[in-house]
């Protein structure tokens, strides 16, 4: 248990080197996420035999992904960084990677964020195809969480997104401090186990975006779980003067009720549907 509490003494997060370039964990890790969760969107409309060709597929992966970095980073900007005003007047250096002329990446992404970049450019997608976007919703929501563990991963690796100060024998020691590995457990809560549910799910569902709006629900419920482990950002530390409450917590539970609202309106619609059906 002390290797793995000292993990972080150890752990080298770049995996090797192109030249003078390292290539981080961090990196890899995300490449994965994208990668499983593509292949997992095709794996899974070949075995459930859903009505969509190979590249009409990928032409929504790709679009949907356009969609998820510029919202992820927007995102980070509006709900969480410290110089919103300053990219809000600047807003070319939202994407800027250097600083003085230095490269230095581009970081601070907002799940909440790349949800709604999401859905934008699903609906644009959509539109431009005439599909569903409920029904392209389904096929995102299994998908998803399953590059979503490879991510949080990628977070643990790179040290960030760390826990709230613990002395649970399972904790790792950050500068010093042990803390939770509550990377990990995002990646269990929001990865593994909503994953399981939609999938198990999946064929008992009664209309289009139901898997989705599952989806959207579970996860925002259990990042309000691992919210509670979780070191809030520096920047804002906890709201209006609690000592529970972060910006995880306060936007995931506004998606916890459009999800309810949402699913409640889809349900009934539905419902209603079949009603008049049934009466012609």
């Amino acid at each position: 248990m002390n290797s793995w509490q000292n993990i972080y003494s150890h752990f080298d997060p770049v995996a090797f080197y192109i030249g003078s370039f390292g290539v981080h964990w961090y990196g890899i890790m995300y490449a994965t996420a994208l990668l499983v969760a593509i292949l997992t969107a095709h794996w899974i409309v070949k075995k459930d035999k859903i009505d969509i060709s190979s590249d009409l597929l990928d032409s929504y992966i790709i679009w949907v992904e356009i969609g998820v970095i510029v919202g992820a980073r927007v995102g980070f900007v509006l709900f969480y960084d410290s110089h919103t005003a300053y990219y809000l007047s600047n807003p070319w250096q939202i994407f800027n990677p250097f600083s003085n002329g230095v490269y230095a990446g581009i970081s601070g992404m907002s799940y909440h964020g790349a949800l709604i970049g999401f859905v934008i450019a699903s609906y644009l997608w959509t539109r431009k195809h005439k599909k569903s976007m409920l029904f392209m919703s389904d096929i995102a929501a299994i998908a998803v969480p399953v590059g979503y563990v490879f991510g949080r991963i990628g977070n643990f690796f790179n040290q960030e997104l760390v826990g709230r100060v613990t002395d649970v024998p399972w904790g790792i020691y950050v500068n010093d401090i042990l803390r939770h590995p509550s990377q990990l457990y995002e990646a269990v809560l929001e990865g593994v186990l909503v994953f399981l549910i939609i999938y198990f799910f999946r064929n008992r569902k009664k209309f289009d975006g139901q898997l989705g709006l599952i989806y959207v629900g579970l996860y925002s419920f259990a990042r309000i779980i691992a919210e509670l482990f979780r070191q809030p950002d520096i920047q804002l530390g906890f709201l209006y003067g609690t000592s529970w409450l972060t910006m995880g917590i306060l936007i995931s539970s506004i998606f916890v009720v459009l999800s309810i609202v949402a699913y409640y309106y889809l349900s009934k619609k539905t419902k209603n549907q079949k009603s008049k059906k049934g009466k012609l």
